[in-house]
């Protein structure tokens, strides 16, 4: 497996990872075309986009926006892995790879948005009121099957909650990491 920038890759490969996305976060890309137009609003010089290919096939990617805060802050997203491939450290190795990238270009912090949206929650942050003691409910916090749980084995903290972005009981969940 090489980790390379997505500028590299040819149109089947973009094809690829368009799929990747859809397959995996039908909710925000439904179509293949929306992935589509979400990977070339994406592949601007300001971000840095980065897939895990294996003899040419495209395993997952990820991708740091343009910098906020003075060039010190870089947000996380996405991060999707084909779900044939999931478990296998790949989705580690792009994060990772991206966290070099934004320490390059003299990034502080990593952050990212992780909804809590599916059914009835993943987490224990879900459909709870999040306006009561919010301090103890992270303290006690539970992933779930959530994504959350990934980046925090990752170093990842949660860094805060945006209650019912997602309609009411299912928030946003803010994590970030020190680079």
């Amino acid at each position: 497996m090489r980790i390379i920038n997505m500028t590299q890759l040819n149109k089947a490969q973009i094809n690829q990872a368009a799929q990747i996305l859809t397959e995996s976060i039908p909710s925000g890309w439904p179509t293949l075309q929306h992935a589509m137009d979400e990977i070339k609003a994406l592949l601007i010089p300001e971000n840095t986009l980065l897939a895990a290919i294996e003899n040419e096939t495209v395993l997952g990617w990820g991708g740091i926006l343009a910098p906020i805060y003075n060039g010190n802050v870089f947000e996380l997203h996405p991060l999707v892995v084909h779900r044939d491939r999931r478990n296998q450290g790949i989705g580690r190795a792009i994060v990772t790879a991206l966290e070099d990238a934004a320490g390059k270009q003299g990034g502080l912090t990593i952050y990212l948005g992780a909804d809590d949206e599916r059914g009835n929650g993943e987490t224990s942050l879900a459909n709870v009121d999040l306006y009561d003691d919010l301090p103890g409910k992270i303290n006690s916090f539970s992933p779930g099957t959530h994504q959350s749980g990934f980046y925090l084995k990752l170093g990842y903290k949660i860094i805060g909650v945006m209650p019912d972005a997602n309609g009411t009981g299912k928030p946003d969940i803010y994590l970030a990491k020190r680079l």
